[in-house]
């Protein structure tokens, strides 16, 4: 597998995941609360209508108008109506793409080398460090998984018991694979308790 499209499988299995992907959304220092700042500093909610659905506007330009009055009052009437518009905008953009919500995050909370470097990748205009660090990052996780898998293939006949940490390892190997594959082609990945059951029928024994 070329290093390029190994790259693109690892963002889609690292970045797309919801963990990262909404996690990055809803910190102090991201992206959806810095489009607050502006908007509230000009007065002009058009910023952070982006990071919503047409759906949450009404919510959102209602409590922006009470922000803007509130911020006039003094500093800490305006800490608190900061406070509050960012985490109103990062609730309804997180809900809107199906996540739930606990709060805003500090800045500087650990966002992992992934998220960081697709940040990084577009203030340099450059994707090129992202895909090496994707690349070496999945190249490593399929190859343990394989040669996991393989050894206990070797030893599965020996007994039920080893049959049965083959089984193990090849339920996980193929389900890490098959979650790559899904997301490279823009499909939800994920496992229901019959599909690992049907994983594991395929290689002759039960779980």
């Amino acid at each position: 597998m070329r290093a390029d499209r190994l790259g693109i499988l690892l963002v889609l299995f690292s970045i797309c995941a919801f963990g990262m992907a909404f996690a990055h959304c809803d910190t102090m220092d991201g992206p959806v609360v810095a489009d607050a700042r502006i908007a509230l500093e000009k007065s002009d909610i058009t910023p952070a209508l982006k990071w919503i659905k047409k759906e949450a506007e009404p919510e959102l330009k209602t409590a922006f108008e009470k922000a803007v009055s509130e911020r006039a009052k003094g500093e800490q009437e305006k800490a608190k109506a900061d406070e509050e518009f960012f985490s109103l905008l990062v609730k309804l953009h997180r809900h809107g793409e199906g996540a739930d919500f606990s709060g805003v995050k500090p800045a500087g909370t650990d966002l992992g080398p992934a998220v960081t470097g697709a940040d990084k990748a577009l203030e340099n205009g450059s994707a090129d460090s992202l895909v090496q660090l994707l690349t070496e990052e999945v190249n490593k996780g399929v190859r343990e998984r394989f040669n996991n898998a393989f050894e206990k293939k070797k030893r599965a006949a020996e007994s039920v018991e080893a049959g049965r940490e083959f089984v193990q390892a090849y339920v996980e190997f193929i389900h890490y694979v098959e979650d790559l594959y899904l997301r490279a082609q823009g499909k939800a990945a994920g496992h229901s308790e019959d599909s690992a059951k049907a994983v594991s029928s395929e290689a002759g024994y039960k779980q």
